[in-house]
């Protein structure tokens, strides 16, 4: 019952209601509020995500701190050492980090959110519930493996001594959720897209590959010149590790054009994403 919605309740007697489901029909209403009424389901999946994400592991959640650890540690080699790429003014190791960190965050969000669908199909076929639940959780379910690489984050600064002023924090979290918002955004397309099309799940490896190259994780965004680097900012990724490099490591400081236009890139692919993932919903439960 993937594409119907809750369209009212009639009551026969005083302590029994029928709930009443039907097809959705045209250009869907999100219904958010739908969302809200089943927030207790949605923090379950975010808590089932946890759990099986480490269940049976040799490491558990060391997982989420190794990749980025590993992965930081093998581009200072290739990136810093030998093709000397150019860090402004910050080492390498903490430069790289520092980009990996959401990066990472956002790499998984997009691997989760787009085969949320398809883990999930027993219950989508099976069960109602708003089925923007199962890509939403798959999405803010990473958020506790960012919390825990940030601790090496921490750590690294105080080796480095790089102490960030108050005034820079706050572009933290603003940028922890732009990321959120553009992995649920594409998320919401590819999870879609997947229960449609299975060869989805090909294509979502190699667009995390090509988008993390064209992404500043690497290498700085000032090799760019204007107006490209303002242009760069259509990418929301480049405003998010920038404003993670300038929040926690003092780099340069974020354009607030690059950002807004980020921004708006973010906005237009979770709306879209959101409209597109309802106008696919009645098909879920016929194709998965």
């Amino acid at each position: 019952m993937s594409g119907y919605g809750l369209t009212g309740r009639l009551k026969t007697a005083p302590s029994e209601q029928i709930t009443l489901i039907q097809p959705l029909r045209g250009w869907i209403a999100l219904d958010l509020r739908e969302i809200w009424r089943y927030r207790e389901l949605l923090f379950f999946f975010i808590w089932r995500d946890i759990k099986v994400r480490y269940k049976q592991t040799l490491l558990g959640a060391s997982w989420a701190i190794l990749q980025p650890v590993f992965t930081m540690i093998v581009f200072s080699i290739f990136f810093g050492r030998l093709a000397r790429i150019p860090s402004d003014g910050i080492p390498y190791p903490i430069f790289s980090y520092a980009g990996l960190l959401p990066w990472t965050f956002f790499a998984a969000g997009l691997a989760n959110g787009a085969n949320s669908l398809v883990r999930d199909a027993n219950l989508v076929k099976r069960v109602y519930f708003p089925r923007l639940i199962t890509p939403v959780s798959a999405v803010v379910g990473g958020l506790p493996d960012f919390l825990l690489a940030f601790l090496v984050l921490i750590a690294m600064m105080i080796y480095y001594g790089l102490f960030p002023t108050l005034a820079s924090v706050i572009w933290l979290p603003i940028s922890l959720l732009l990321a959120l918002t553009t992995a649920l955004g594409v998320g919401l397309w590819l999870a879609a897209l997947n229960a449609l099309y299975r060869d989805i799940r090909y294509i979502v490896p190699f667009l995390t590959q090509f988008w993390m190259y064209a992404t500043p994780v690497v290498y700085p965004s000032s090799l760019l010149e204007e107006p490209w680097r303002t242009l760069y900012g259509l990418n929301p990724m480049v405003s998010v590790v920038e404003g993670f490099r300038w929040a926690l490591l003092g780099q340069s400081e974020p354009r607030l054009s690059m950002f807004a236009l980020s921004l708006i890139t973010s906005l237009i692919l979770l709306v879209s994403g959101a409209y597109f993932f309802r106008r696919m919903e009645p098909q879920f439960a016929d194709t998965l």
